[in-house]
C-alpha cells in the first residue's frame, strides 16, 4: 500500500509556487503496469509542480536507461533515455464532463475538491514515450560486436533490387501523356 502512495501529491498543503519531486523507477514498477519490452531499467523522474490558485503546471524531466531489443538484428542493446513532458491540472466543478470534452493529451481537470494527485500513470506513460520508435543501434555500431551480423546479412540478401525498365516506366506515365498533350495543344 505504501508502494502505491509513493507517487502521490498532497497537493492542497502546498504553497503556491515551484515545488520539486523526484522519482526513481525500474523494472519492478512496469511490470506492474503491463508488460514492457525492455529490461533493467532505471530510470529518473524530476518532477517540477508550479502550483497556482486553479490550476497546475507539471514538468516531467525523464532520464535513464535501459535495456532494449534492436528493432534490426534482435541482439540486446543499452538505450539512455531522455525526455520532457508538460501537463497542465486544472481545478474545476466538473472533471469527469471536462476531461470527457478535452481534445488535448496534455490538459486533466481534478475536482476542486481533490486533495491529492497520483502522477504514477503519467510517469509509465512519459517513460514509454521516452524511447524511440525505432530501437535500433546507430549507423555507425551497425554491423559492430553488438549486432547480430547473421540477420543483417540476412536482411541484406531480402532486399528487393528493383530496376525501373523501359517499359514499366511508359505504361506507368501512358495514360498521363495525353493529358500533357491536350494540356499544351490549349496555349
Amino acid at each position: 500500500m505504501a508502494a502505491k502512495r509513493t507517487f502521490e501529491i498532497a497537493f492542497v498543503g502546498l504553497k503556491q509556487g515551484v515545488h520539486e519531486f523526484n522519482y526513481v523507477v525500474d523494472d519492478k514498477f512496469f511490470v506492474e503496469k503491463g508488460d514492457p519490452d525492455f529490461t533493467n531499467c532505471r530510470a529518473n523522474i524530476k518532477l517540477l509542480l508550479d502550483k497556482k490558485s486553479s490550476f497546475m503546471l507539471l514538468k516531467f524531466e525523464i532520464g535513464g536507461k535501459a535495456d532494449i531489443t534492436c528493432d534490426r538484428c534482435g541482439n540486446p542493446l543499452g538505450m539512455d533515455i531522455w525526455d520532457e513532458f508538460n501537463m497542465l491540472i486544472k481545478l474545476v466543478e466538473n472533471p469527469d464532463e471536462m476531461n470527457a470534452q478535452e481534445e488535448d493529451p496534455d490538459v486533466f481537470y481534478i475536482s476542486r475538491t481533490e486533495s491529492h494527485i497520483d502522477v504514477a500513470n503519467w510517469i509509465y506513460e512519459f517513460v514509454l514515450l521516452s524511447f524511440p520508435i525505432q530501437k535500433m543501434c546507430s549507423d555507425e555500431e551497425m554491423g559492430g560486436p553488438q549486432c547480430n551480423n547473421e540477420v543483417l546479412e540476412k536482411l541484406k540478401a531480402m532486399e528487393v533490387k528493383e530496376e525501373p525498365t523501359n517499359d514499366n516506366h511508359n505504361q506507368l506515365w501512358k495514360g498521363l501523356e495525353q493529358f500533357k498533350k491536350k494540356v499544351k495543344s490549349k496555349k
